[in-house]
């Protein structure tokens, strides 16, 4: 897992992407605690999977009126590129700054909805 390029740009894993970010979102944003060791960005509704951040020079944040919510969400990676990892998907070397977490969406009939991962 450490010898790829950390990559800096729009980054898409799954239905998951992550958009650099140059100013954070309003609300003020609060720290979102790791779940067993991992920072989950996203969990599968439909597997169980995630997709989370292993390494410790990562934060999360969330917006505090919606502390289960998943948006809006930002990932701050610190001085050193962390990895994006999925079961589903392959691990994706992520360079420092700040990412704002955006899930895909799916549009029916009956209306917009969270793509099912």
């Amino acid at each position: 897992m450490g010898d790829e390029t950390p990559l800096r740009g729009m980054v898409r894993q799954g239905d998951l992407l992550l958009v650099p970010a140059e100013t954070l979102p309003e609300p003020p944003l609060v720290e979102r605690p790791r779940r067993d060791g991992r920072l989950v960005l996203a969990r599968g509704e439909q597997s169980g999977h995630a997709h989370a951040v292993l390494e410790p020079g990562a934060r999360l944040l969330g917006s505090p009126l919606d502390p289960d919510g998943e948006e809006p969400l930002v990932l701050l990676v610190e001085e050193e590129p962390v990895t994006l990892v999925h079961e589903e998907h392959a691990p994706i070397r992520l360079a420092p700054g700040a990412y704002e977490v955006r899930r895909q969406r799916e549009y029916s009939r009956s209306g917009e909805r969270r793509a099912i991962d």
